[in-house]
């Protein structure tokens, strides 16, 4: 069945549609909140459930061809809160940012790992501190008051190393080739 009928009977409240949607996006959703939440299953299953139970709750907010994006973002907040209720810290490693989509095109597939090789490669090029900022900041989505608690610094810091960091990936950015003219950086 395609996404925009799913939808449609998930809104008609089908419970074989969101039968479907566990289906096809279990493993996606499941290697999310395991990365996040690492050693911890029972979390990650419950992440996994509270997430599909929100996707069926918010059947009217879903649209054709972003019903995988719209779940990984719930996934992800999800499992971000539940880290925060354990205690725990965020995870800062290597392949933060290769989260790709199953299903694409080769094409597709190998243009998204050459875009987070850059990434990668020009927030390495960043210090360890900043880069740290740079990852709970755009990547778990702390806020800047929350990176500041968690690392011991002035907020009013934080934002400008932030800005300053923007700009240097920027710079770091367009001598590598990338085109930053469409990013607000």
């Amino acid at each position: 069945m395609e996404e925009a009928a799913l939808i449609r009977a998930l809104r008609r409240g089908d419970p074989a549609a969101l039968e479907t949607l566990l289906i096809q996006y279990s493993p996606f959703a499941a290697a999310v909140a395991a990365h996040i939440l690492r050693g911890c299953p029972q979390d990650t299953e419950e992440v996994v459930s509270d997430a599909f139970l929100a996707l069926w709750d918010n059947a009217h907010k879903l649209r054709p061809g972003k019903v995988k994006a719209y779940l990984g973002t719930i996934v992800r907040n999800r499992a971000k809160n539940r880290l925060r209720q354990l205690g725990r810290e965020l995870p800062l490693e290597e392949d933060v940012l290769e989260i790709l989509p199953a299903g694409d095109s080769p094409a597709v597939r190998l243009e998204a790992l050459e875009q987070a090789r850059l990434v990668r490669d020009t927030l390495d090029a960043l210090s360890p501190e900043d880069r740290e900022m740079f990852l709970r900041h755009y990547y778990y989505g702390q806020s800047v008051s929350e990176i500041g608690a968690a690392m011991g610094r002035n907020p009013a810091t934080i934002k400008t190393r932030l800005h300053r960091g923007r700009k240097k990936l920027k710079e770091l950015l367009l001598e590598r080739g990338y085109s930053c003219e469409a990013a607000d950086l």
